[in-house]
């Protein structure tokens, strides 16, 4: 099943760094439905200790305690090892690492779920990258891939979770506070 809006989004369980609930805990599977009832930002990346990764990484983190009082959690996805995930955690930020990293990271090294999710460049066998919300029920209802040269804005995913959330109709520009658009 590819990834679709509107969709129930694919199903996955992968090893990650912590589990669901951000214990740390190497190696553990966490799948798609520990996240029943609650909003998911689930992000593919690159690589691992590669230049635009730890920017988009930490600015998530940083901005973590915003997406939890919107009862979202963040889930960050790569084709490399779990191991080289805990490495990398464990590297300072001036040291290009992400140390301190709030959320859990998960290895998709057999690179089914970034297919699922159609990330998956099947050349170099690297994620591009992606960011998908999901809802609580698990549908998935926001889809964004860039080129690998280019970081995803922390600002407008907040921006664009909260205009999901309203359920309303949210114009071009919409920001929190601002009318939605009525049905005629």
């Amino acid at each position: 099943m590819l990834a679709q809006v509107g969709k129930p989004a694919p199903d996955f369980k992968l090893a990650s760094t912590k589990d669901a609930t951000g214990a740390k805990d190497l190696g553990k599977e966490i799948k798609l439905s520990d996240y029943r009832g609650k909003w998911l930002v689930f992000f593919f990346y690159p690589l691992d200790f590669t230049f635009v990764c730890p920017t988009e990484i930490t600015a998530l983190s940083d901005r973590y305690d915003e997406f939890k009082e919107f009862d979202t959690e963040i889930l960050g996805a790569s084709v490399d090892s779990v191991f080289s995930h805990w490495a990398w955690l464990n590297t300072p930020r001036e040291k290009n690492g992400i140390s301190g990293t709030k959320f859990p990271l998960v290895s998709d090294m057999t690179k089914e779920t970034a297919r699922a999710y159609g990330v998956l460049d099947e050349i170099s066998g690297v994620a591009q990258r992606g960011l998908f919300i999901i809802d609580p029920e698990g549908v998935l209802k926001y889809a964004v891939v860039t080129d690998d040269n280019v970081g995803r804005s922390v600002e407008e995913t907040l921006r664009v979770l909260q205009a999901l959330q309203t359920g309303g109709l949210c114009p071009a520009e919409w920001k929190p506070g601002k009318q939605l658009l009525q049905k005629a």
